[in-house]
């Protein structure tokens, strides 16, 4: 059994299950920080990564390369620490997540995740100030490097009468009152960006997306695919797995983890095996 438990027959094709079951999973490959919208700092993730009982982890915060992440891979506190990043890309009328993982600082990608950061801080400069209006009231949180929404979401919470979820759903969701679009760069400008700095570049949880099968069929372009990720519900399996086979792609996996718990999904040994000979 894998991590995620594939159930069918020939009259019902496999379904994805989000079944985590402990010390199965031995790399959490999507793991956001405080340098974006997460929690963990590289200080508390080898203590998450042990009480997970995974030993590499990427970070891979989004639109941000981490400051205190030098080299494309690290060892903080006896944990494999790859280099990542989670960029948002427009491919004609659908917006999908890129990972980049063993992230070397060329002049290229710098220059894209300094337009992006600047372009986040105006963003959230100008959804302060319509949810400032709207509301009456100031809001405990300052426009700054890796500020998004949530942060903005925590924030009216903590101001107003509104809850996190409820902040997003009335104010600041898409086209919600006080939502503002940010700089999206296209998926061809991110892959060739991406290409020439990272080793494996992947597309991130492919059954997210309004549209999964053309959102598969961008890993034309690509070297792998978020085969594991705890949706919290059942997905159809099949098509991402005729996507590796047919693109000849790497399996990545992970549990996009904004706060403290990893594992819910990842690689285990053979995958990440094949992963880190990629990497």
């Amino acid at each position: 059994m894998s991590l995620y438990t594939v159930v069918g027959s020939s009259k019902r094709r496999g379904f994805v299950q989000g079944a985590r079951s402990r010390g199965m999973v031995v790399a959490d490959l999507h793991v956001h920080t405080t340098n974006s919208d997460g929690t963990l700092t590289l200080d508390t993730l080898p203590a998450a990564a042990e009480a997970a009982g995974v030993s590499t982890v990427a970070v891979t915060d989004h639109d941000r390369l981490h400051p205190e992440l030098p080299t494309p891979v690290a060892t903080v506190d006896g944990v494999t620490v790859v280099h990542g990043i989670e960029l948002r890309v427009a491919a004609d009328d659908l917006q999908v997540d890129l990972l980049g993982y063993g992230v070397r600082r060329t002049p290229e990608l710098e220059s894209l995740v300094d337009r992006l950061q600047a372009d986040r801080i105006e963003r959230g400069r100008a959804i302060i100030s319509k949810v400032e209006s709207r509301l009456g009231t100031e809001l405990p949180v300052e426009p700054r490097a890796g500020i998004g929404r949530p942060h903005i979401a925590k924030a009216i919470a903590a101001a107003s009468e509104y809850s996190y979820g409820e902040a997003f759903e009335e104010l600041i969701g898409d086209e919600s009152p006080c939502y503002v679009p940010r700089d999206i760069p296209g998926f061809e400008e991110a892959v060739a960006v991406l290409d020439d700095a990272c080793g494996p570049v992947s597309l991130a949880h492919p059954y997210r997306y309004d549209d999964p099968e053309a959102a598969l069929e961008l890993c034309s372009e690509l070297d792998a695919v978020e085969r594991f990720y705890p949706y919290g519900r059942e997905v159809d399996a099949g098509a991402v797995e005729r996507t590796i086979e047919r693109y000849d792609l790497l399996a990545t996996g992970g549990s996009d983890a904004h706060e403290e718990a990893l594992g819910a999904a990842g690689l285990g040994r053979a995958d990440y095996r094949a992963f880190r000979a990629e990497l």
